[in-house]
């Protein structure tokens, strides 16, 4: 058994260990590219090669169940 953690994928935010912050997959390009976003804000976007050095930290799922208990 392995501690990989849920799959990453477009809505999660994440943690980025080569970019050394935090952001929201915005996009997976066809190549297999993560596009990010920072957490509070839809400009200055970054990549990710892969998700190897990704950690999930809130899952899509997560973060819409958050907003839906703040009225959001």
């Amino acid at each position: 058994m392995t501690d990989e953690g849920p799959r990453v994928w477009v809505g999660d935010q994440v943690y980025d260990a080569d970019a050394g912050r935090e952001g929201i997959v915005t996009d997976v390009t066809g190549d297999g590219t993560y596009i990010l976003g920072p957490v509070y804000m839809w400009t200055a976007t970054w990549t990710a090669p892969s998700d190897e050095k990704l950690k999930v930290i809130l899952s899509r799922e997560e973060r819409n169940r958050q907003y839906r208990k703040l009225g959001w």
